[in-house]
């Protein structure tokens, strides 16, 4: 049976990925202080991602650049439409990995919020999307999904399955996807 791969047409569209983990953050960053404080300034940027000024004003100069941010008659950072569209898609996906990571699948609140930072400028809006819809089903009182958070509460990280080849996901892969990475094979 033949491995699975992610093939060069999956794994190149991360570089093509006009938004990095970086800038993300400098937008969301400049959305945050505007909320609290009613303005942004590049030296509140660089204080709130504890970075240099110069880095903020080299980033912030990128960002510009692209159209995600400008200022207004004071000269305040601001996010134009565009940016602020980016912006709230990352926050929420955000909040949807981190929520999913910790309350569906059990995963410790520092990992799942570690593993949804790094994750976040990544997922498209319509998975973020669909993620969400089966989180409100999974947390629903319906009994499938009931019975879903009773068989996550027991997981033990190895297959229910002892045949590999009966597992949907490791049948396809010729190895138990478990096992991976660990000690014990």
């Amino acid at each position: 049976m033949s491995k699975e791969m992610n093939d060069a047409s999956h794994w190149r569209e991360f570089e093509k990925n006009p938004l990095s983990h970086s800038m993300a953050h400098y937008l969301m960053a400049i959305d945050s202080l505007r909320s609290e404080h009613g303005y942004a300034r590049a030296t509140d940027v660089a204080e709130t991602l504890e970075v240099s000024r110069g880095a903020a004003s080299m980033a912030l100069a990128q960002l510009k650049k692209r159209g995600w941010v400008g200022e207004d008659h004071n000269r305040f950072l601001l996010l134009t439409d565009e940016g602020k569209r980016i912006a709230d898609l990352v926050e929420h996906n955000f909040v949807i990995l981190s929520k999913f990571f910790e309350v569906v699948l059990g995963v410790e609140k520092d990992t799942a919020m570690g593993d949804a930072c790094k994750m976040e400028h990544l997922v498209s809006m319509e998975t973020g999307q669909r993620l969400l819809w089966l989180m409100k089903y999974l947390l629903s009182d319906n009994k499938p999904a009931v019975k879903v958070r009773e068989c996550m509460a027991e997981y033990n990280g190895s297959c229910r399955s002892h045949a590999e080849a009966e597992c949907p996901i490791c049948g396809t892969t010729g190895e138990c996807l478990a096992k991976a990475g660990t000690s014990e094979t």
